[in-house]
């Protein structure tokens, strides 16, 4: 009976470390994906709260450096 107790807890033992890792592994690659490609929510920033945004117009050497059609119209 001994040796059966002893097989369960070392499967237990085994199994909860193993279902450690997973846990800490989805963690860790959730955590580097917000990281990549989470923009900061700025709500309490006197800009957040701007309803009227100042306008900014593309310059031409910014619409040529961006878009490649451009550069085939010339």
């Amino acid at each position: 009976m001994d040796m059966d107790q002893a097989a369960v807890f070392l499967a237990g033992s085994i199994l909860i470390a193993l279902g450690f890792i997973v846990i800490i592994a989805t963690v860790v690659a959730i955590n580097n994906l917000l990281y990549m490609y989470w923009k900061p929510v700025r709500i309490f920033t006197l800009d957040s709260w701007n309803l009227n945004p100042p306008i900014r117009y593309a310059t031409a050497e910014e619409l040529e450096k961006n878009d490649p059609a451009m550069e085939k119209s010339k």
